[in-house]
């Protein structure tokens, strides 16, 4: 198993190399939610047989010839899947996992074991400071509150300094005043907070983009809250993406999608569209047809998070901006 200071190094050489720094990784496309601005929940593949564990510690280990990479597992809901601290803990012997949940099956035993794996950030996902509000959106009684109940128990459950508890909101069409009191209550946890815009890709619904500018109010709040992560360079481009898209997408170049069959794509959202198959093609293959993918990408459809975030390390400014977030050992959140 590599040390982080590693981990560390070889993810520098990934850069340098200009190999991908990161992979979503589906571990299920089940979901126990049903979001109204997303289908997953609904999605084929969710009917297709997941891979054991010892498929994710083979494939773990073929990628770690690209170098060490932030490996997002997510879904689907991922905790459904009992055997998540193993994955966690095959993957982090070479890169760094990261998960994202709604929390609803977030228990005090389940936190403990994911971080006693090592998972390097745990990302729950709010979109609203108003429980009946964010209930309604994610089509579940309680939503809300099941999510900070498990914010509390991963805070609660870190055994490293590096370990990260997160609430990741989606910013909607109407939830912009939620921001500011959802980063204060996440302070009030020792969590830190970030965001992404909603992408109509996942429901092919304009319905839920949010209108009018939102990049300066944004900014202006990280400046104020020392526990609001996203890079500067990442949220001043919220408005060019909301007014018509930012281009230059190095989907395939600077991140990769593999789903919950070992499907590799150049995004989450081509997952339908693979190029390759991480369990039967060697990581020369994956790579070389990854940039092949990449040369005929003219999307402008995303401003994820696993775009943006990733994409802002091949600025200068954007790259000295994310290496507190992504690489400095945290601890708990700073309140403000």
């Amino acid at each position: 198993m590599f040390s982080p200071t590693t981990k560390k190094t070889r993810l520098f050489r990934t850069w340098i190399t200009r190999h991908p720094l990161w992979c979503a990784w589906q571990v299920t496309y089940r979901c126990n939610f049903r979001c109204r601005f997303c289908h997953y929940w609904h999605d084929p593949l969710g009917l297709e047989p997941e891979p054991p564990v010892s498929r994710f510690a083979d494939g773990a280990r073929k990628l770690a010839s690209f170098g060490t990479l932030l490996v997002s597992l997510a879904g689907g809901e991922p905790m459904l899947r009992t055997d998540l601290p193993d994955i966690v803990r095959a993957i982090g012997k070479y890169h760094f996992p990261f998960l994202t949940t709604n929390g609803w099956l977030v228990t005090a035993e389940s936190a403990r074991d994911l971080m006693a794996a090592g998972v390097w950030g745990v990302s729950v996902s709010i979109d609203y400071a108003n429980p009946g509000r964010h209930n309604a959106a994610r089509g579940m009684d309680d939503a809300w509150q099941n999510a900070w109940r498990a914010v509390e128990l991963l805070s609660a459950a870190r055994v490293h300094k590096w370990q990260r508890v997160n609430v990741m909101c989606v910013l909607l069409d109407d939830n912009l005043d939620q921001v500011e009191p959802l980063i204060a209550m996440a302070a009030k946890r020792d969590a830190y907070f970030m965001v992404q815009p909603y992408g109509q890709l996942k429901t092919g619904s304009k319905t839920f983009i949010h209108h009018g500018p939102v990049g300066e109010r944004l900014v202006e709040l990280r400046k104020r809250y020392p526990n609001f992560l996203s890079n500067p360079y990442y949220l001043k481009r919220f408005d060019q993406f909301l007014d018509g898209g930012v281009p230059g997408c190095k989907a395939g170049r600077a991140f990769f999608n593999i789903d919950s069959a070992g499907g590799v794509a150049i995004c989450v959202e081509r997952k339908n569209r693979p190029i390759a198959n991480l369990y039967t093609d060697s990581a020369a293959v994956i790579h070389q047809r990854l940039r092949a993918a990449s040369k005929d990408n003219t999307c402008t459809s995303c401003w994820y998070n696993c775009r943006g975030e990733v994409e802002s390390l091949y600025s200068a400014k954007g790259l000295w901006k994310s290496l507190p977030t992504f690489l400095k050992d945290q601890g708990p959140a700073p309140k403000r």
